[in-house]
């Protein structure tokens, strides 16, 4: 499978400023500062499509993408971030609102990718999301960023530890790194299963 192209249609602060597209759509969720822009950039081959930033909180809109490839046309969804955030609690509670409503309700929604840090510690966070999609019957794959941050030594067990810690199919947790492109060839190709 081979990307084409990338462009992002739509930034959207609610319901009426999705697209209407009618594509295939997969939301990539997570703690903000776990790498969602950086792996949507590694996905799509492009360094820029996803705006990346070190201050957690920086995607505060749905930003929808729509990605031409050798393979069926797709909208990869980035949402905003939950957890720490340099923002006012009303906002990140607008964003939960947003986050919660484009999740229940939208149509083309295929599945969710819950992204988790290597280095961190699943927590109530996750654990809630995972089983909330599970019960909207929203298929929940988990990408394990930052594959390079830990010694190839400590990789796979790591891996272990965190898919025995999240509620999620094993052959469904995928660890990754935008960084080296590991693990991308086998997240596109589960992703095909359910697009």
């Amino acid at each position: 499978m081979k990307i084409l192209s990338a462009d992002i249609v739509a930034t959207a602060a609610g319901p009426s400023q999705f697209p209407r597209e009618g594509l295939p759509e997969i939301a990539f969720l997570g703690r903000s500062n776990v790498g969602k822009s950086s792996l949507l950039n590694r996905l799509v081959a492009r360094k820029q499509l996803a705006r990346t930033s070190g201050t957690p909180g920086k995607t505060r809109l749905l930003h929808f993408y729509h990605v031409r490839r050798t393979g069926p046309d797709v909208l990869l969804v980035d949402l905003p971030g939950y957890g720490y955030a340099k923002v006012p609690r009303k906002e990140r509670h607008k964003w939960q609102q947003l986050i919660e409503g484009y999740l229940e309700a939208r149509e083309p929604l295929r599945a969710a990718v819950l992204l988790q840090d290597i280095r961190r510690d699943p927590q109530d966070d996750e654990t809630l999301f995972v089983e909330w999609l599970h019960a909207r019957q929203i298929p929940v794959l988990l990408a394990i960023t930052k594959l390079d941050k830990l010694k190839k030594s400590q990789q796979a067990a790591r891996v272990r530890e965190l898919t025995e810690a999240l509620p999620v199919q094993r052959d469904w947790a995928i660890a990754t790194s935008a960084r080296s492109g590991a693990g991308i060839d086998t997240l596109w190709q589960t992703l095909d299963t359910l697009v």
